[in-house]
């Protein structure tokens, strides 16, 4: 893992460039912050920055060790962005085809291992609908399976059980 002093960050992109600011904004993740409302910092900042509009950049790799630890030291207190993050990142690489740089590839790998442990221990907690749609993405990008992680972050849980009605009316 890129530590958040090295001065490779700015070796690294981001959607606006070089990614020198992208570790003051991973460095915030340790206060908790909340999530969801429209331009909370620092998710509106390293969402717009590492997975805009479905693209990710090299930055973006180099984020998620520090995201997945930020959620590892206090996972009853880690919100659905650290868990939506970097499985909308990881599925924009698969969707996209994008290599990860070989030096981040084995951080970024064991980053997204370690969410199935994460996820149990963040279900020691109540979870509303879009926290329990991230943890259990995030366990399906941990195993590969893509296609589940995908449905999980793009439907709404209030259309669950119109989709239901659907699928048994079949």
């Amino acid at each position: 893992m890129i530590a958040l002093d090295d001065r490779r960050w700015v070796e690294l992109s981001d959607a606006y460039g070089f990614a020198a600011d992208i570790p003051r904004l991973l460095s915030a993740l340790s206060t908790f912050p909340p999530d969801r409302p429209a331009g909370v910092e620092p998710w509106h900042s390293l969402w717009s920055a590492l997975c805009h509009q479905g693209d990710v950049y090299s930055a973006s790799f180099a984020a998620v060790p520090h995201i997945v630890e930020a959620a590892s030291r206090d996972p009853l207190r880690a919100c659905a962005s650290y868990f939506q993050l970097p499985t909308c990142i990881e599925l924009a690489r698969i969707s996209h085809q994008f290599d990860v740089p070989d030096h981040l590839l084995g951080p970024y790998s064991a980053a997204l291992s370690r969410f199935p442990e994460i996820a149990m221990k963040a279900a020691a907690r109540t979870w509303d609908s879009d926290m329990c749609a991230c943890a259990l993405a995030a366990v399906a990008v941990s195993k590969g399976q893509w296609s589940i992680a995908q449905l999980l972050i793009e439907i709404d849980a209030r259309e669950i059980p119109e989709v239901l009605k659907w699928y048994f009316a079949r």
